[in-house]
């Protein structure tokens, strides 16, 4: 069973992704901010992180740049979760390490492609 780790602050965004995920087959562990994002990925070490990046202690952007900078963690796919939909928003995604981006409202069979074909490119 694959893991992935979900960053994300809201709530109603968590529980509502992670028991979709959970019923595709795949473990869901959960972060609330990214400073504990980075620590249970270092700890944890899931086979792909999905990275909120409006977030409180350590925002997506950072913590993404730090898994990235981290020899332990840099092999593990990020996809940027983001409502923030505007023009360069996926390449500043990109610029801080994420391998992948996504929009909010979420549109799981689109996620799920995306988580796919990079838990495949790991594999």
């Amino acid at each position: 069973m694959k893991k992935i780790l979900l960053v994300e602050d809201n709530e109603m965004n968590r529980d509502m992704l992670s028991r979709r995920l959970s019923r595709k087959g795949y473990q869901v562990l959960i972060a609330v901010d990214g400073s504990q994002g980075v620590t249970m990925t270092v700890l944890d070490k899931p086979d792909l992180v999905l990275m909120d990046m409006s977030l409180p202690v350590l925002d997506g952007w950072e913590a993404t740049r730090q898994l990235k900078a981290n020899p332990q963690t840099n092999a593990i796919p990020v996809i940027a979760l983001t409502a923030h939909a505007m023009s360069g928003d996926r390449e500043k995604a990109l610029e801080a390490g994420c391998d992948e981006y996504d929009t909010k409202p979420i549109e799981l069979s689109r996620l799920l492609e995306k988580i796919e074909v990079l838990l495949a490119k790991v594999a």
